[in-house]
């Protein structure tokens, strides 16, 4: 595999203001995130690493610096087209689930899949069948996700993370509360996606994730300081 840069933030600032009170979420955050590679965002709450997540996929817009997914700018674009992006080129995966609940994990992740009519590598598109496979849910493929137990719904929820085969995953707290058997299954399901090339970023207060990544980011009052 040709190890190239799939993920990059360049002097990130985000301020938050409430009343007089202004909290400066993220201070000049930068980082780079290699193809193939796992990487963990630790430290305290209310460090930042939420807020990194969300600048870094679109979800949230930065006073300050840029980030970019496979070459393309993310920030500073208009909403449309970081929604666009993201669903073209970043998996996101939160703790509290990313599927529509009035819809079946298999039309989950065949929405998720209708949203991006351009595709940068159509030949390597799975079938949401072969994707749900993946990750070991073919017998709950048609079940809702108010049917699927803690660890299934963790499961579901990158089926769609993966439905386009996004070069680069975004993940908060996927593990938080799944028990360790589960949380296990999960972080080699993403090991195996970035053995297939992609960039992986986790953040996390877990020891069992940080053990899995290969670098590890620590954020600490808006800063990198390891």
């Amino acid at each position: 595999m040709t190890v190239k840069l799939a993920l990059e933030a360049h002097d990130l600032f985000r301020f938050f203001r409430s009343g007089d009170e202004e909290t400066l979420a993220l201070r000049g955050v930068s980082l780079a995130v290699d193809a193939g590679e796992i990487v963990a965002v630790t430290g305290p709450s209310g460090s930042g690493k939420s807020t990194l997540l969300a600048c870094l996929a679109g979800l949230d817009e930065p006073a300050g610096g840029s980030a970019w997914i496979a070459g393309e700018r993310m920030s500073h674009q208009p909403e449309a087209d970081r929604a666009l992006l993201r669903a073209r080129l970043v998996g996101v995966l939160f703790q509290s689930s990313n599927l529509f609940s009035h819809l079946s994990v298999t039309d989950n992740v065949r929405l998720a899949q209708g949203i991006v009519k351009a595709r940068t590598n159509p030949e390597r598109r799975e079938a949401p069948g072969d994707i749900i496979g993946r990750v070991g849910l073919t017998a709950r493929a048609h079940a809702f996700p108010a049917q699927l137990s803690g660890g299934e719904n963790a499961r579901a929820g990158l089926a769609v993370a993966l439905a386009n085969d996004p070069p680069v995953i975004l993940a908060d707290e996927p593990t938080g509360e799944l028990d360790g058997g589960t949380e296990g299954r999960l972080l080699d399901l993403l090991r195996s996606h970035a053995d297939r090339g992609a960039a992986i970023l986790v953040v996390t207060h877990s020891p069992d994730v940080v053990r899995h990544a290969d670098r590890v980011i620590e954020l600490e009052d808006g800063k990198v300081v390891s």
